[in-house]
């Protein structure tokens, strides 16, 4: 320990004494769906007028056996399925109920992504190519003036964030254990042209935040009360860390809400931004945050998988959206299915490969080179609801 603490002190990294009291001293290995109580948060208020999803919930829709033991294996808390607004499936494991909120980790960068076109919608940002240093002077300097709202949504800023769910030395867990975000994001530098290459990295998501606090005056919860959860018309109170009390929220993860209330989200997905006859997200940016932008990625294969902070599988013409968090949090959107599945769970399977002996195979790699860089999980979740559905009487 004694060693630890000089580590932490020559380092200057403190906030790994809020992980540590925050993990391994609660018997924890890293950050979980439950930790809403550990940090400070700002509550993002229910709509006064819920929308009401149409309930048929099918005795006959279950599970095979073996669907089931993955879904224990993955340790699932709740798995959702929706065909439009009609809630058909719906199960939860171990002690998660319909009214228990639960961390949505990076999903809430598709949040981010939304009310990013709503402030573009409403005049508050001018443009997707908006310099950042417009909103955070920080960004005018240091190599960093190149950066645009675009390069943000895109992935694409360049910077020197490391970005694991694992290593307590990166960015991206001092940006969930630390108390100073800003701080956090406006020391980083740019290592690489930005623009061209698709790198996933929250910081990216964080300065969205940061410019859509700027832009519009108001707070992330606020905002997304007043544009997404309000008229949205979720049914219970949702929550969003902060780095401190009365500090900024971590915009890169860490909303809270219910599987019910994510399934909102899907929908968004599913209808083009629309939801209830009425236009939340402007279906124009939708269309740009559903598309696939040519650049490669990190891997130096071309990006077939991420929009504007969104999720894509292009499933061979038969495109499915979806919000993803750590641990697999999942808000998924089927269109030509008209369906929508949520899960949420503590465990995710692993990234999708192209089998070695398949690497030359020009004929397979035509058929599944989409599927990079989305989790095997994914796929499963999938294949479940068609069978489920299918069961339908």
């Amino acid at each position: 320990m004694v060693i630890v603490n000089l580590f932490i002190l020559l380092s200057g990294r403190y906030y790994l004494y809020s992980g540590i009291a925050k993990t391994y001293l609660r018997g924890k290995l890293g950050p979980t769906i439950y930790d809403l109580e550990l940090f400070p948060v700002n509550t993002i208020k229910k709509s006064k007028e819920p929308f009401h999803f149409i309930l048929e919930k099918n005795a006959s829709i279950k599970l095979t056996k073996a669907d089931l033991d993955y879904h224990q294996e993955m340790d699932t808390k709740a798995f959702l399925i929706f065909q439009g607004d009609t809630l058909v499936y719906e199960k939860y494991f171990d002690e998660h109920t319909q009214d228990q909120v639960s961390n949505s980790f990076s999903a809430a960068k598709s949040v981010i992504g939304m009310l990013i076109g709503i402030a573009i919608e409403e005049g508050k940002i001018t443009s997707v190519d908006d310099l950042a240093g417009k909103y955070i002077p920080e960004f005018n300097k240091n190599g960093r003036e190149k950066i645009t709202i675009r390069h943000l949504l895109t992935m694409s800023a360049g910077f020197d964030w490391v970005e694991s769910g694992k290593n307590p030395l990166s960015e991206a867990a001092e940006g969930y254990y630390g108390t100073d975000l800003y701080g956090l994001v406006t020391r980083l530098r740019v290592i690489d042209e930005p623009g061209v290459k698709f790198n996933y990295q929250s910081g990216n998501t964080q300065i969205l935040g940061f410019i859509l606090e700027k832009a519009t005056g108001k707070s992330i919860n606020q905002y997304t009360e007043e544009k997404l959860w309000v008229p949205l018309g979720a049914r219970n109170d949702a929550f969003w860390s902060l780095d401190k009390e009365g500090g900024d929220e971590k915009a890169f993860c860490c909303m809270y809400a219910t599987a019910r209330d994510y399934a909102l989200l899907g929908q968004l997905l599913l209808n083009n931004g629309f939801y209830n006859g009425k236009e939340i997200v402007p279906s124009w940016y939708m269309n740009k945050m559903l598309e696939t932008p040519s650049m490669k990625t990190k891997e130096n294969v071309p990006n077939m998988r991420y929009g504007w902070h969104t999720w894509i599988y292009k499933n061979n013409g038969d495109p499915i959206y979806y919000c993803r968090g750590l641990m697999g949090q999942y808000m998924i959107a089927i269109p030509s299915k008209n369906r929508v599945i949520v899960r949420l769970g503590s465990k995710r399977d692993a990234h999708y490969k192209i089998p070695e002996n398949r690497i030359n195979d020009k004929v397979f790699r035509q058929k599944h080179d989409d599927k990079i860089g989305h989790t095997i999980d994914l796929y499963r979740y999938l294949n479940m609801s068609d069978k489920m559905v299918s069961q339908i009487r």
